[in-house]
């Protein structure tokens, strides 16, 4: 037999023998992707670190829908990022603080825990040469074995004391804006044959500012994109335990494996188009929208076209309108709320108020074609913060190949809060669900009588 024939042999089998009936899933009573049937998630555990809240429950047990609302250590994201925004400074670095340790720093720990992450920034010079030799095209592989090759240069990888783990922590927290950054601008010069730069972090600046140091060089960023960036990152730092790249953090975490292992499971997870990758998506979207839309002011012009991609007529023909709707809010998503208000300001220092204001347009009537479209069948739903975060990277001149690598550059706090979590509970347990197999018995057949 060819390799080919072989190839398409297994491939036939696995197409036989894998396909199990939707219909099986209810019958049995299995929740499908840890969903219920009211598409609430199936409690699987507890967490102090973040909470997500888009509906309340009745007494009867059917979920209200309500204005959407995230919280870190029990405190409003809203009211944390407008506190930050009324002292007309930065938060990112205070929000990991926060997350990890559960309470607000004092000034005197805020500046001391910066400080200390600014020195830790730069890489190892072996690690910088290694991401000069790594090849591939997608920068969040590079950034996962890049994270286990820092188990190498940490003199104490497999402990899970709680010194370890914050110290673990914040190395990575600190070093993921280097590694992204070195890792793009390799990806520029070997898949586009431009000049290679190596800027080193500067102990002086914040995350989101040495950030754009390293992406983009001295003066080719304003104050507003630092902020605005600042902002971003303090948006995706968490989103409770059950979203998909927290979960499988979680999960390894509660085997006992290395912080290295368990942070680049997250980050292979994150990388898939249905997590992390969206804000991507809904770029590519918007942008075939404009090229096919004459007049962006145009509701008839908008609606018809947003029809053809909800009947996957247009577009990717998938018939999704990415950036809108999401697994737990309903009414808002305050991330895209608070992230719309500074891109408003963003737009007008970059000249880009028709772009903006035709957002806005797809946004309001992205909402009302998909209600008429389901009809009956529309349950509420909003844009999420992917709706707005791709235009805000690109305004301030982020090339696409980082976006999803920027939303693991901030949710490392999240994993880590969470990874932190994991292996303090009192009574720790590993995490295995059950699987039910549905695959008939057979009996083995002689090779002869194959």
């Amino acid at each position: 037999m060819e390799t080919k024939e072989l190839l398409i042999r297994l491939s036939e089998s696995i197409k036989n023998t894998s396909n199990i009936p939707k219909t099986l899933f209810k019958e049995m009573g299995v929740k499908r992707g840890l969903r219920n049937e009211n598409h609430s998630g199936v409690l699987a555990g507890l967490t102090r670190v973040g909470d997500v809240v888009g509906y309340e429950k009745q007494e009867d047990g059917v979920l209200k829908p309500i204005p959407g609302e995230l919280y870190y250590r029990g405190i409003n994201v809203a009211d944390l990022v407008h506190g930050i925004q009324k002292d007309d400074r930065l938060g990112f670095e205070e929000t990991a603080f926060l997350l990890l340790s559960g309470e607000l720093p004092t000034k005197d720990e805020l500046d001391t825990f910066r400080k200390f992450m600014m020195r830790i920034m730069p890489l190892e010079h072996t690690a910088t040469m290694n991401i000069m030799s790594l090849q591939g095209k997608n920068i969040m592989n590079i950034l996962a074995r890049s994270v286990l090759e820092l188990y190498i240069y940490d003199e104490d990888p497999d402990t899970v004391s709680k010194d370890n783990l914050i110290r673990q922590s914040i190395n990575l927290i600190a070093k993921f804006p280097t590694i992204i950054a070195y890792a793009y601008n390799v990806l520029r010069h070997n898949q586009q044959g431009r000049s290679l730069h190596v800027r080193h972090p500067d102990e002086t600046l914040s995350v989101a500012e040495n950030f754009l140091l390293m992406m983009k060089g001295h003066g080719n960023y304003t104050e507003l994109d630092i902020k605005i960036l600042d902002l971003a990152l303090i948006l995706h730092a968490d989103h409770g335990g059950g979203n998909n790249s927290t979960f499988s953090v979680r999960v390894t975490s509660s085997t006992e494996t290395d912080t290295y292992s368990s942070i680049a499971a997250g980050i292979g997870s994150l990388k898939g188009p249905l997590h992390g990758g969206a804000n991507v998506k809904v770029c590519a979207m918007h942008d075939d929208m404009k090229a096919h839309i004459k007049d962006w002011k145009s509701v008839k012009e908008v609606d018809s076209y947003l029809t053809k991609i909800l009947n996957k007529e247009a577009f990717d023909k998938t018939g999704l309108i990415y950036g809108v709707g999401h697994a737990v809010y309903t009414l808002t998503d305050p991330r895209a709320g608070l992230l719309k208000e500074m891109a408003r300001d963003l737009a007008k220092e970059k000249g880009l108020q028709d772009e903006f204001d035709f957002l806005e347009l797809v946004e309001d009537r992205s909402l009302k074609v998909l209600e008429k479209f389901k009809g009956n069948r529309a349950a509420k739903t909003c844009v999420n913060v992917d709706f707005y975060s791709g235009f805000v990277y690109k305004s301030i001149g982020l090339p696409v190949e980082v976006f999803t690598p920027l939303f693991a550059m901030a949710r490392i706090v999240g994993w880590s809060a969470h990874r932190i979590e994991e292996l303090n509970f009192s009574s720790k347990r590993i995490i295995r669900p059950a699987y039910k197999n549905v695959r008939e018995r057979q009996g083995f057949v002689p090779m002869s009588d194959r």
